[in-house]
């Protein structure tokens, strides 16, 4: 079994989690539980991004030391975390001693090889994104300049270090030729090629006008660009710089997953920090989409963005959890909307795998005194539902690998409607007067189905799932991908079964509502 090394973007605290923090992360989650439930050895890494101009700004506003302000927002997002049921093996939090010590061994080691230089910038700025622009990047409107994310910039003028970015350019478009499933999807690996085929200038990765930030190595009268900060903690957590860190031997990173706003970062900035360093770049960087909320662009304007916490009040954990990787395929843009959610919690969730468990299981109850039929061979009108739940699992680590979600999710809801087509013909309650060992066999082949379902959802469901193996009489120590091809022994007892989802009769919230 192999080493998975798998991130979040670690999340700016100007402001508290919403939504599309949820969504990164639970992906990320997900793709994780996965690779544990194959037996493979996984490190999951999520946390915040505390320094730069915006964060003490924000700060400010809010009448607080930066430290202060960024302990309490990064606190919110430790919660989401935990409240999410992710199961991340580190928190990591850029304002941490070990963070600083890695920062600064980097710029150490890019000195060292000469990809660094002192000189002075001028041009556009956008505290908001952090980000420098090219003019030709540009838009006015009122007299106002804004970056392509509609943030306003500023010309700024200070000395700074530089880093030889340009000398990366024919570098970068080699490895992405070379690595055709780096940047992903399609859409965002086109913009970034061509973005580098445009000219890569060197890159401004200092800045003296203000304080919070890193200083830089030997001159702190500089900070360290946010960037160049922020990215280096995936090779932190690894314990970079000691190679011999327990940790390191996970890296490079399997796949960051980012928002689409931040791929230019991830796709451009950092394999060239990395190669320069003489540091392998990361496997994959997978942009996914925004959402929108009820057909709207989630803003502070609006005052629409949804809190995540609120919506696990509401409709449950599990239900957001499936929802959230249900709906849009992951990398598109798609909209959140209360009766979309719904819609998938009532039609897929309840009706179709929950009603399924419940009639097998109350039938297993009532005609086989609770205990689990023995297994048996398949029947011609049996084939179809046994090869589909044998293929069932391959089917959904292809579609993990690839990242797509909503596919792995359907193609297990395929399979329930299926089981719930055979329970129908088949008629169980009919043959436990006409044929009792066909109606055993048939029962048996329905909570073998039950199982795999169970067992290749827990990633998506872990509390719900959790209870349905604890229905299905499945032990904790066989619920693992590998444990499916030994069978549960035949008298094993179940419990009698409860509801697995409720459905939900209330009205969606109004258009806009938070």
């Amino acid at each position: 079994m192999a080493r998975v090394y798998y991130t979040t973007p670690i999340y700016y605290v100007n402001d508290k989690p919403h939504i599309g923090h949820a969504y990164t992360s639970l992906a990320t989650d997900v793709l994780a539980r996965w690779k544990r439930l194959e037996g493979h050895e996984v490190f999951f890494l999520t946390g915040t991004d505390e320094h730069g101009q915006k964060v003490e700004r924000a700060a400010q506003e809010a009448g607080m030391a930066p430290q202060a302000f960024t302990d309490q927002v990064s606190q919110s997002f430790r919660l989401l975390a935990e409240r999410m049921g992710y199961s991340n093996d580190d928190f990591i939090r850029t304002t941490e001693p070990r963070h600083r010590q890695a920062c600064q061994a980097l710029w150490e080691e890019l000195v060292r090889r000469d990809e660094i230089y002192l000189g002075h910038y001028e041009g556009w700025y956008a505290v908001r994104d952090e980000a420098f622009y090219g003019p030709d990047e540009l838009t006015e409107r009122d007299g106002v300049k804004y970056a392509p994310s509609g943030a306003p910039v500023a010309w700024v003028k200070e000395p700074s270090y530089f880093f030889r970015l340009s000398k990366w350019q024919d570098w970068l478009l080699r490895f992405y030729e070379e690595n055709p499933g780096f940047i992903a999807p399609a859409s965002r690996r086109n913009e970034v090629i061509s973005f580098v085929k445009s000219g890569l200038q060197d890159l401004s990765i200092s800045r003296t006008s203000f304080t919070w930030g890193i200083p830089v190595p030997g001159d702190p009268a500089h900070v360290m660009y946010v960037w160049l900060d922020a990215l280096t903690n995936y090779i932190t957590a690894a314990g970079y710089p000691d190679p011999q860190a327990p940790r390191w031997g996970f890296w490079p990173a399997d796949v960051h997953f980012v928002g689409k706003d931040i791929v230019r970062f991830h796709a451009i900035y950092w394999p060239a920090f990395l190669a320069a360093a003489g540091l392998a770049p990361p496997r994959r960087v997978f942009a996914h989409g925004w959402w929108t909320i009820e057909g709207q662009k989630m803003s502070k304007s609006l005052g629409n963005a949804i809190d995540p916490l609120k919506l696990i009040e509401e409709y449950g954990l599990d239900p957001l959890r499936y929802f959230l990787l249900r709906e849009v395929p992951f990398g598109n843009d798609g909209d959140f909307s209360r009766a979309a959610l719904i819609g998938r919690v009532n039609g897929e969730l309840a009706d179709t795998l929950g009603n399924l468990a419940n009639r097998t299981l109350s039938l297993i109850q009532r005609n086989c005194e609770g205990r689990l039929p023995a297994p048996a061979e398949g029947a011609p009108g049996d084939a179809e539902l046994l090869a589909g739940i044998a293929a069932l699992p391959g089917a959904v680590a292809a579609h993990l690998e690839a990242q797509e979600f909503h596919l792995a999710l359907e193609a297990i809801m395929a399979q329930a409607r299926g089981a719930n087509g055979y329970i129908t013909v088949q008629q169980p309650w009919a043959l436990r007067k006409t044929d009792p060992a066909r109606m055993a066999v048939v029962l048996r082949h329905l909570h073998s189905a039950l199982r795999v379902f169970a067992t290749v959802l827990q990633p998506f469901m872990p509390g719900t799932m959790a209870g349905m193996l604890e229905q299905l009489g499945v032990p904790e120590q066989a619920r693992g991908l590998a444990a499916l091809a030994a069978p549960l022994p035949e008298g094993t007892p179940l419990p009698p079964p409860a509801p697995l989802f409720r459905k939900i009769e209330e009205a969606p919230a109004p258009k806009g509502a938070a």
